[in-house]
């Protein structure tokens, strides 16, 4: 995990409202919830410690059968190496069921993955909705993931043609968001 990564992750998760349980509170969600959102952006720019900020460094996962199950840093490792083997690919976050009990939570974030590759000379589009079931702690001042399972919901691939010839985002700290944040996540 790099120096910038860490304090990114240390100041978004702690508390910048007074010490009453509903600011605390408040302020625990908002930090849950940006890690969940920091979780897409890892993968989508293949951040590696960034991702490694969404897992307390003894975290498991289990995304099924066949698939992974691991430690949380492992996982960030392969699947990082895995989306090498596409052209692009995007995570969505939607619905965040989320419940705080002290420094213990879980959550059931809704998740739509669409990843692209070249099958010979077509681009298929695979393309999954599913669900992550998360056990999260609050350890030194900071949320992270302690155990986190994929439920798959549904999934398909198809071939796509795409419709602009637009530049694609860069999978890697060389997309313009880098610039926005101001290096926050190099």
């Amino acid at each position: 995990m790099t120096a910038t990564s860490s304090a990114f992750a240390t100041a978004s998760s702690s508390s910048s409202h007074s010490n009453s349980s509903a600011s605390n509170s408040d302020a625990d969600r908002q930090a849950i919830t940006d890690l969940i959102y920091l979780y897409c952006r890892s993968m989508d720019r293949r951040d590696i410690p960034l991702g490694y900020t969404v897992f307390h460094d003894d975290a498991v996962t289990d995304y099924g059968e066949g698939f992974y199950s691991g430690s949380g840093h492992g996982f960030i490792d392969w699947v990082t190496e895995l989306h090498a083997s596409f052209t692009t690919h995007s995570h969505q976050i939607t619905n965040i069921i989320l419940q705080i009990d002290g420094d213990r939570a879980e959550s059931e974030s809704y998740c739509i993955v669409a990843l692209r590759q070249m099958d010979g000379d077509q681009l298929v589009q695979i393309t999954g909705w599913c669900r992550y079931l998360d056990q999260w702690s609050k350890r030194n001042g900071r949320w992270a993931i302690d155990k986190r399972k994929l439920v798959m919901d549904l999934d398909e691939v198809r071939p796509v043609t795409p419709l602009t010839a637009a530049p694609y985002g860069a999978r890697d700290k060389s997309d313009p968001s880098y610039d926005l944040f101001a290096g926050r996540w190099r």
